[in-house]
């Protein structure tokens, strides 16, 4: 038997994104199960979130954001260090890159390995990927919580947990009620564990995300929720993320192999969340951080080696 195309290689349909006004100059630009991006526009600049994957890529974004504001850019908000998400960053020509610390710590452990694990695994998004011209670098680390004004507007960065990675971070308007989650939370979209603390990630977490009761939330793919919807988003990514921890912890304490743990994964989740985007790309990669953790390991740095042969042992 052949393995299934790897990852999302076999996915080249460009897909189509839309700028959201989500409350004055607060804005979002989301795609159809591609990586979110937004920004806060204040009376003096701009905070962006997020950075798509080349500078071709977020130029795409900026030109959008140009229709609203001429304003530059002062701080780029990484929610997190994946490829996808940060190499774009040099498009933006902001004068702070700010990010959680564990995140930092993560671009000079990983970040070279995780810049090719993530090209081979969805090429599409790397749209003139000899454009980039580096690994992207914070330069503001913060620990548990960071706060900037613009202008009147207060916008917190904050670590609520272990989560998609050990450093992700959300961006928090308490006074408009609007969070962009990143890949904390998705909508109609696989959570990505590869990384992830993942029993950390599916409780305590997402119970703090949930307790800020955001009015609008930004996930890290799919739409913009709004009112029900934040807390449909929250509980099925909480219900996806418990259903595979469960079902692979239980796998792995009854002696079971990585293979048959992800059979077993696999009957558990499909019925309910088969249809989502990069359900099939994330699949294995999450078995086996699950299968990880459950036997004590830590996240473990991926390699675009370890993808494929992961890929090759689960898919197959």
């Amino acid at each position: 038997m052949t393995s299934k195309p790897f990852a999302s290689t076999a996915d080249t349909a460009e897909q189509t994104s839309t700028l959201e006004e989500l409350a004055p100059d607060v804005y979002a630009y989301t795609a159809q199960g591609d990586p979110n991006v937004g920004a806060v526009v204040g009376p003096d600049y701009v905070l962006a979130v997020d950075a798509r994957a080349t500078p071709t890529a977020a130029l795409e974004w900026l030109g959008e954001l140009r229709r609203v504001t001429d304003k530059p850019v002062e701080y780029l908000v990484l929610t997190h260090y994946h490829a996808v998400r940060v190499l774009g960053a040099s498009a933006f020509g902001a004068r702070h890159v700010v990010a959680h610390e564990h995140t930092r710590h993560w671009v000079n452990e990983r970040g070279r390995q995780d810049w090719e694990s993530e090209y081979r695994r969805f090429p599409r998004l790397f749209r003139d990927a000899e454009s980039i011209p580096g690994l992207t670098y914070p330069d503001i680390a913060y620990a548990d919580g960071l706060t900037l004004m613009l202008g009147s507007r207060e916008v917190q960065i904050k670590w609520l947990g272990g989560g998609h990675t050990l450093g992700d971070s959300v961006v928090w308007l308490p006074r408009e009620r609007v969070l962009f989650a990143g890949d904390l939370v998705e909508a109609r979209a696989a959570p990505y564990m590869g990384d992830a603390a993942v029993a950390e990630w599916s409780a305590a977490t997402l119970e703090r995300l949930a307790a800020l009761e955001p009015e609008v939330l930004v996930p890290g793919r799919g739409p913009a929720c709004r009112g029900g919807d934040v807390e449909q988003a929250v509980a099925e990514t909480r219900e996806y993320l418990r259903t595979l921890w469960d079902t692979v912890r239980g796998a792995r304490e009854r002696g079971g192999s990585l293979r048959a743990a992800a059979e077993e994964a696999r009957a558990a989740l499909e019925p309910r969340f088969g249809d989502w985007w990069i359900f099939e790309h994330c699949l294995p990669f999450n078995v086996a951080r699950a299968y990880d953790e459950a036997g004590g390991l830590p996240p473990q740095v991926w390699t675009a080696e370890k993808d494929a042969a992961v890929w090759e042992q689960l898919q197959s």
